[in-house]
């Protein structure tokens, strides 16, 4: 039975073998920007820390892996966000597949069981609103569907899985935090009553990819967790989201940030160097009062929107630093 916002059509599934074989680009250092949500402020904000390192000799390419739009209901806003994304390398998240051929899967975010039913009709009014924003934008729209459900970046001798959710589906959940640690909190900040994705699976998933890492989003928390297979480093991380509040108490969205650099960057919060290449996850702080304006003027109180992140755009998830480290990832500068 179909359940709009906990469903996954099985057009977003896929093989973990097409990896092998999957549209491929280079980078020596990149952001991979996911969960964005259509925050103008933090891409903004991405696109002057990409100035700052070109002024140290640092090209950075941008890699956009789905869910850059969500808030994002006035056209200007959604007009930005998609341009520039659409100019970097980028993939469709389930925001971005459901604005480019709606079905009946609601927001498609396939919200497992222990998200609340308010949750989830939250979810499906805001997809619902900002369809009717892509009407206007006719070829945005066209250009999303376009965009793969899932690419490699090479880094060095890395190849990483850019995906949204797992390995296997678009909206996954195999990667989320509270799957590969014990966390046993999720982003709507229910309890999560779930087992971990067995170490069996992840295994699987990378002896069938052939990829080194996988680079996720779509379940809104950051975690990062390394893995030996077959006598070989490989690792997960994920961002949880750009633009959003990502721990207690704090402002920031999140990236992870990939180089061939294996130093340390100054900004980094977390990471792992793993075959000649550095991972570290990166603060976006972005103007939080000028983000809370937008916002308001698009999701008033009372709103959908505001109902379900208000708070945490406010002062962040239930979630501290510590839950977002797992394995031999190291906390860094926090």
């Amino acid at each position: 039975m179909n359940r709009p916002g906990q469903s996954c059509p099985i057009e977003y599934h896929y093989d973990a073998r097409e990896f092998r074989r999957a549209t491929t680009s280079r980078a020596e250092t990149a952001y991979v920007v996911g969960g964005l949500y259509g925050n103008l402020e933090a891409l903004h904000e991405i696109l002057r820390m990409r100035e700052s390192e070109a002024k140290r000799g640092i090209h950075i390419d941008l890699v956009f892996n789905g869910d850059h739009n969500w808030f994002n209901t006035d056209i200007e806003s959604f007009r930005e966000v998609n341009q520039v994304a659409l100019e970097s390398t980028s993939i469709r998240g389930n925001v971005e597949a459901e604005l480019s051929a709606p079905t009946d899967a609601g927001c498609g975010c396939n919200y497992p069981d222990y998200v609340n039913a308010e949750y989830v009709a939250r979810s499906n009014a805001i997809m619902r609103r900002l369809n009717d924003t892509a009407a206007q934008a006719p070829e945005l729209r066209e250009a999303l569907g376009r965009l793969p459900y899932f690419r490699v970046l090479e880094v060095g001798e890395c190849r990483i899985g850019i995906v949204h959710g797992d390995a296997e589906a678009l909206s996954g959940w195999a990667f989320a935090a509270e799957r590969l640690s014990p966390i046993g909190k999720c982003c709507s900040g229910d309890e999560a009553d779930v087992e971990p994705t067995p170490l069996q699976t992840i295994e699987r998933y990378f002896r069938d990819s052939g990829v080194h890492a996988f680079a996720s989003t779509h379940t809104c928390l950051a975690h990062a967790r390394d893995y030996r297979v077959d006598g070989s480093d490989r690792l997960i991380i994920n961002n949880g989201a750009a633009g959003l509040p990502n721990f207690a108490n704090t402002g920031f969205g999140l990236i992870t940030r990939i180089s061939t650099d294996t130093r340390i960057p100054p900004e980094s919060l977390y990471g792992i160097n793993m075959h000649g290449v550095r991972f570290d996850a990166v603060p976006v702080r972005f103007d939080t009062t000028a983000w809370l304006r937008r916002f308001f003027a698009n999701w008033p109180p009372g709103s959908p929107a505001y109902e379900a992140y208000h708070s945490r755009i406010i002062k962040g998830p239930e979630f501290g630093l510590r839950h977002a480290i797992g394995g031999r990832v190291q906390r860094t500068n926090f």
